[in-house]
């Protein structure tokens, strides 16, 4: 996906077994942030930055959902864990990482593996993804000021 581009409709399953669409998020713009693994520390610190400024988000006509590919019950732990006012995706199957782009070759340690892609897209109203910040782009503790910085 690149900027210019309509979101997919469909994001998948909270950790809730909710359906998450883009249509839910019509009218708002929406930050759909994708990370490896719940509670690891650049993660944990990405959704922290992201709860400790969610009001300012909010403020500023942001919604948040996380996505990665644990498990909802995974998801579940990490929230309760940070107190994390968002939805987090579980895309166990990789189906939307896939769709987005934030599922690919990555180079850890010197050696070639698949994985998530640190990814965030901010979506403005009508679905149109309007910015990307993508690997060591991304400062994971103060991500959250990064979104609000580049309006």
């Amino acid at each position: 996906m690149n900027i210019g581009d309509k979101a997919p409709e469909i994001l998948g399953k909270d950790e809730k077994g909710r359906d998450i669409r883009l249509s839910d998020y019509k009218g708002r713009k929406l930050v759909l942030y994708f990370y490896p693994k719940d509670n690891t520390s650049g993660c944990t610190s990405e959704a922290c930055s992201l709860r400790d400024h969610y009001e300012q988000l909010q403020a500023a006509g942001y919604e948040v959902v996380g996505v990665s590919k644990d498990s909802a019950d995974s998801h579940v732990k990490f929230k309760e864990k940070h107190t994390l006012p968002f939805p987090l995706i579980a895309d166990v199957d990789k189906t939307l990482m896939e769709a987005m782009g934030a599922w690919g070759e990555k180079t850890m340690y010197g050696k070639k593996t698949m994985g998530t892609i640190r990814t965030t897209f901010v979506i403005n109203e009508e679905g149109i993804i309007e910015q990307i910040f993508a690997g060591k782009q991304i400062k994971t503790k103060e991500h959250a000021l990064q979104i609000l910085n580049q309006e």
